[in-house]
């Protein structure tokens, strides 16, 4: 490939990327609207959804075993011209009847020769061809059935409050994505601030230097600071378009969508009220995880009286609708009744000591599963005081890089005027542009480190938060 027709190849690709980000649609959302865009469209969000419908689905499972059971059927049979044989008659005997009623129906007896010279005929019954349309109607029901339904009620319960969870977690990683990308800009925007008052000292310092009043060394210095921060910004930049992704991918909108986010830092970092939420005190009820336990001790309880229910007897009820119809000129031997009705009840007496061990471990993991849930909330209380403390330690760090960035902009700002005129050294004023990077990134994370305790206090809080 020569030279040329790389740089077209070049010039095409730009092009199309170009056409392509134009056509691709434009997403300009706030804070809030991100959150709600992201519980309509989120794929993991839709499983959860559909994962209670499927709960929903089981326990009308389990429900329809206890209902009535209706089935239809036909049979058809055909004995290929077989006759049902009745034993042999002396022809000169009259005894023998030449027809047979059976339950109402007159069946004909057929006696031909038996081609001997006795005399002797052979009876039998024709067996005619038939066919029989029955309806069955049962009815099954089990101690173990009716606890199945209260497990799958269980699994319901469990899987909405699964779903609000995810939808709560949705909304804090949605939080988080779109305040690291407000945060990448801010961050971008202090570099570049920073570079152009470097490149104004560039610019100074070789003017000194074309003068005669200053070394070249000093020049290069610069020249060096000016070439790290550039290379830090488009480090930046390229770490907030992956941000951009990351937060289509939340939203589930089309990755090719361009993102405008409408509110601003200031208006999403609410010191107040992450302040507030350190006062309003911890209601374990209102934790996704506590109702979870809470409804995993149910299930615990439901398996001990699954276990005991196998003490229980089964009981069976049944109707049975037969039609039997025979083809041919005379009627067949008809002994099915066209109506039956049956009960059953059934009771295990003895397994060999199964059903008793399996009480046995049923309760064991009940007391197991009651240990976990008392760990667990102990846990959830001192994960609540920390993350209080964590919280109004990463405020107050915030108010202290806060100050100390206006503070060292300030200082930077005096000491590059100082150097204009010659009042401050180079050494000064490269101190000065490192402690104003440095007072950035610290801020920055101190902003970071807010939102995310802030975050994850509210996580904690569950519901309480999702009721405001």
């Amino acid at each position: 490939m020569t030279f040329k027709q790389f740089a077209l190849t070049i010039v095409f690709a730009a092009t199309s990327l170009a056409a392509a980000a134009q056509n691709a649609p434009t997403l300009k959302l706030s804070l809030q609207q991100a959150q709600d865009y992201a519980v309509q469209h989120n794929y993991a969000l839709q499983n959860a959804a559909l994962d209670v419908q499927k709960a929903e689905a089981t326990r009308w499972q389990t429900l329809s075993t206890m209902l009535p059971q209706i089935k239809a059927g036909f049979d058809y049979q055909n004995m290929c011209g077989y006759e049902m044989n009745l034993g042999a008659r002396n022809s000169m005997s009259s005894m023998m009847p030449d027809s047979i009623t059976i339950g109402g129906t007159t069946l004909p007896i057929s006696f031909p020769s038996s081609g001997s010279s006795s005399g002797t005929t052979t009876g039998g019954i024709p067996m005619n061809p038939s066919g029989t349309f029955s309806i069955t109607a049962s009815l099954a029901l089990t101690g173990a059935q009716i606890v199945s339904t209260m497990l799958n009620n269980i699994a319901i319960d469990m899987a909405n409050i699964n779903n609000r969870k995810s939808e709560h977690t949705t909304r804090t990683n949605v939080k988080t994505a779109y305040t690291s990308i407000l945060i990448m800009e801010q961050t971008v925007q202090l570099l570049d601030s920073s570079l152009q008052n470097m490149m104004k000292l560039l610019a100074t310092t070789q003017a000194s230097v074309d003068a005669g009043a200053s070394e070249q060394i000093n020049v290069d210095k610069l020249k060096v600071q000016v070439a790290s921060m550039r290379s830090s910004i488009n480090t930046n930049r390229r770490t907030l378009n992956m941000l951009y992704n990351s937060l289509l991918l939340l939203l589930g909108a089309d990755v090719e969508s361009h993102l405008e986010l409408t509110t601003s830092l200031s208006e999403v970092l609410d010191i107040n009220y992450a302040a507030q939420l350190t006062m309003g005190g911890f209601r374990i009820e209102d934790n996704y995880d506590y109702q979870l336990l809470l409804q995993n001790e149910n299930l615990s309880r439901r398996q001990l009286n699954l276990a005991w229910m196998d003490f229980t007897p089964t009981i069976s009820a049944y109707y049975q609708y037969s039609d039997k119809t025979y083809f041919g000129k005379d009627a067949g031997f008809n002994m099915t009744p066209p109506n039956m009705i049956g009960a059953n009840v059934s009771l295990p007496l003895f397994q060999s000591g199964t059903r008793v061990a399996k009480i046995k471990g049923a309760k064991i993991s009940l007391q197991e599963t009651l240990n976990s849930k008392q760990q667990a909330i102990d846990g959830l209380k001192i994960q609540y005081n920390q993350l209080c403390y964590d919280l109004i330690s990463a405020i107050e760090n915030y108010q202290i890089q806060r100050d100390n960035l206006r503070v060292t902009q300030h200082l930077f700002l005096n000491i590059s005027e100082k150097y204009t005129y010659g009042r401050a050294s180079n050494l000064e004023v490269t101190n000065a542009s490192t402690d104003i990077i440095t007072a950035q990134s610290n801020y920055i994370q101190a902003v970071m480190s807010v939102v995310q305790a802030q975050v994850a206090l509210e996580n904690l809080l569950g519901e309480a938060i999702d009721k405001k």
